[in-house]
């Protein structure tokens, strides 16, 4: 739990969104990495987080629901439909709610005061500190955000890959734009070039939101940005609801592709060996 400026209490839950289909590699999250499936890594990561009181799969999977149960965490079923991992969540955000308020004696689920942190169950390497973070900025930020997810600057050679995810920043660090394409293009300069001319910023893949805010989710306006670009986030941005951000270090892996699952293997084999 983390308390914010005026001393009421933040809590914070990990949901970790899950499905065994996936178009571009199926059944990716139960891939072995290191002699582990993908979706286990993702969990412990998340389960060595200080700040959040549970780490929770939610699934429309059988499979998955026994393998996390075995594994040691909790399970909240949804429905097959779900078009997004955000959507998922926010099919079951009153049970999350409630459940990031257990164990606290006389606590009243408050969703205006608690954080929903949505890692996607295809990030092996998550790094717990960066979930830490994404909780101490809810409470250290007067008012309070609607959404976070951290961002950090991008090496060269990932600007203009379509697997890696940039966002596009105002000066005051809220998000302005999702996608694919290197953003922002620098015109008159050769693309290999443009790491030189402007900062580059990757998406972490990971969203805190408000409870109350992610409640909200299904009945947002549709968004053809979303539709087109194939990402959740652009929804929010669509119907106005500002994404903050707050920049954090290193290099971050979603597994997507063979290519990836490959590179997450030789990771773990680097750091068993």
């Amino acid at each position: 739990m983390a308390t914010g400026q005026a001393g009421r209490p933040w809590r914070c839950l990990v949901a970790v969104p899950a499905r065994l289909e996936s178009s571009r590699l199926p059944n990716k999250v139960m891939a072995d990495i290191g002699g582990q499936p993908m979706l286990r890594r993702v969990l412990e990561c998340c389960r060595r987080s200080r700040r959040a009181a549970a780490v929770v799969l939610c699934t429309d999977s059988d499979l998955l629901r026994r393998e996390a149960g075995a594994w040691g965490f909790p399970v909240l079923m949804t429905a097959a439909s779900c078009s997004s991992g955000s959507d998922r969540l926010a099919s079951v955000v009153g049970a999350l709610t409630t459940l990031a308020a257990a164990g606290e004696e006389d606590a009243v689920p408050d969703p205006a005061r608690t954080v929903i942190i949505n890692v996607q169950g295809d990030q092996p390497f998550i790094d717990p500190a960066v979930i830490d973070a994404m909780a101490e900025a809810f409470a250290r930020t007067t008012p309070a955000p609607a959404v976070l997810t951290p961002v950090y600057r991008m090496a060269a050679e990932k600007v203009h890959n379509p697997n890696v995810i940039k966002t596009l920043l105002a000066a005051d660090g809220r998000a302005i734009y999702f996608s694919r394409s290197a953003l922002p293009h620098v015109r008159g300069v050769e693309p290999d070039d443009w790491h030189q001319h402007a900062p580059f910023w990757g998406h972490v893949g990971i969203y805190g939101y408000r409870a109350d805010v992610l409640a909200r989710w299904s009945s947002l306006p549709a968004s053809p940005l979303e539709q087109t670009e194939k990402l959740e986030q652009l929804r929010l941005i669509e119907a106005g609801i500002p994404v903050g951000t707050f920049p954090v270090e290193g290099d971050f892996l979603s597994v997507d592709t063979a290519e990836q699952l490959e590179q997450a293997r030789t990771i773990a084999a680097a750091a068993a060996g």
